[in-house]
């Protein structure tokens, strides 16, 4: 979580970018929660879009906007 929020702070400052997402397999709880913790919004789903072992797994998309405000400490 430190060094995802430090490059979204990073690429917000530095790049000037307006908007960033994070991806992640449905069922990743360990990153569905660092997207939560640093302020990230769930936009939406993309079905079956990676493929895990012999099947296939559904893609959350979430993203943060540098207008956003910032997560707590």
């Amino acid at each position: 979580t430190r060094v995802v929020k430090r490059f979204v702070e990073w690429t917000f400052a530095e790049l000037q970018l307006h908007r960033i997402e994070l991806r992640c397999a449905r069922g990743n709880a360990a990153s569905t929660a660092v997207a939560g913790r640093l302020g990230f919004s769930l936009e939406g789903t993309l079905r079956d879009a990676e493929r895990l072992g012999d099947g296939y797994t559904d893609v959350l998309v979430f993203s943060r906007l540098s207008t956003d405000p910032a997560p707590g400490p």
